[in-house]
């Protein structure tokens, strides 16, 4: 048997609360969770019994992971209801709940579906269009409904050419969806860069892609919401890519149709378990992921999971530049603990502007370049800087 968590908190807002009780069986698909204002039900994603219960999540012993039937979500009046029953959220990381999105209403506008996979590593998107682009497209035709959107873009980049392929027969008698390519470059995937090359509009830092007349979802956001109005599945599987030190994924493994709430390990360890040496375990890209252990689980938002070398030991004083595209504070901490650097000084991009207590990119993919900050940390004592930023 295999103990699955689920996060109570797998989107922006606040966390959901417990619909069920310690010793409760639950099937698959059943609703253990519900928002508590701006947030998403959460599903049990295999059968099983409810083990534990805290403020944090939910554990549920799973009885057979192979089970792929499901308890599916009610009828619904609209798709943006469907949206809020089967408890989707922005599955390529940030975990906006998509019901809102779809509330919002876009005469002569348009809906985007994002299929920029900047990342390195990361390729599950991708995979997920070659296979199956009709959904996709499905997906992106649901949205443009529920927004009263009369365009339908797909942005991707020229050089995923089987992906490109396989939408362009997915598109053969449909109208007003077209194709719109985005540079080969990080950070494509923003939303801001997104709209931005794709509508000619810059968006202030703060700003949403509803001031350009846009909604932005990510490919397998829409894959979701497909299956939602079509199968009434809820959100309660993942698609996700395993890198890194793993024996049998160095350059990148997909793995379709992941249980959420399954333990990292459970991953790794079918990748052929670590290569040594090995180091710390990053959820998300390499730009923009974050540290986590082998038994956290897999959620909504989860995309990488990327087993890294070892830290290098870094004996000289570090100063830090933090970056909205690369790594802010936070996770540059984190990686200055990990190699055992005295941080020194700490600074940010000039890009970077206080937006509500938040720094934010005031034009993400556009370095400026850093020789002012260098200088600076300079001046304070550093003898080496850690930084993560969109440009060479």
């Amino acid at each position: 048997m295999v103990t699955l968590k689920y996060l109570l908190q797998q989107s922006t807002g606040a966390p959901g609360y417990p619909t069920v009780d310690v010793g409760d069986i639950v099937n698959r698909g059943q609703c253990i969770a519900e928002p508590s204002g701006l947030g998403c039900k959460i599903h049990a994603s295999a059968t099983g019994t409810v083990k534990s219960i805290t403020d944090q999540f939910i554990e549920i012993e799973a009885d057979n992971l192979d089970n792929k039937e499901y308890l599916p979500i009610k009828d619904c009046e609209t798709i943006a209801d469907y949206a809020f029953e089967a408890g989707i959220v922005g599955a390529g990381g940030a975990g906006f709940p998509t019901h809102i999105k779809l509330q919002t209403q876009l005469d002569e506008g348009y809906v985007i579906a994002n299929a920029a996979e900047c990342e390195p590593v990361l390729s599950h998107n991708i995979d997920f269009i070659e296979e199956d682009a009709c959904l996709l497209v499905k997906g992106l035709q649901y949205a443009m409904e529920s927004t009263n959107a009369q365009h339908g873009l797909i942005a991707i980049k020229k050089k995923y050419k089987q992906a490109v392929s396989s939408i362009m027969k997915s598109l053969k008698g449909i109208e007003h969806i077209e194709i719109k390519w985005l540079p080969d470059s990080y950070p494509s995937g923003d939303e801001r860069v997104v709209v931005r090359e794709l509508l000619g509009v810059s968006l202030a830092p703060g700003e949403l892609p509803s001031k350009a007349n846009a909604v932005v979802c990510n490919v397998e956001t829409l894959k979701n919401l497909a299956l939602a109005v079509e199968q009434k599945k809820p959100v309660i599987d993942k698609d996700i890519t395993i890198g890194g030190r793993v024996r049998d994924a160095q350059e990148g493994q997909v793995f379709k149709n992941v249980p959420i709430g399954l333990p990292h390990s459970f991953l790794i360890n079918a990748c052929g378990g670590y290569l040594e040496p090995y180091g710390e375990i990053v959820s998300g890209g390499p730009f923009t992921g974050f540290s986590v252990t082998e038994e956290d689980p897999i959620t909504k938002t989860s995309g990488g999971l990327l087993v890294a070398m070892p830290f290098p030991s870094e004996k000289r004083k570090v100063g830090l530049i933090a970056c909205e595209c690369g790594a802010q504070e936070e996770r540059l901490r984190e990686i200055a603990d990990g190699m055992g650097a005295e941080i020194i000084a700490e600074t940010r991009c000039k890009r970077m502007v206080d937006i509500n207590g938040r720094y934010r990119c005031d034009k993400p993919g556009q370095c400026p370049g850093q020789t002012e900050k260098v200088l600076y940390l300079k001046r304070q004592g550093a003898e080496t800087i850690i930084t993560g930023t969109c440009e060479d």
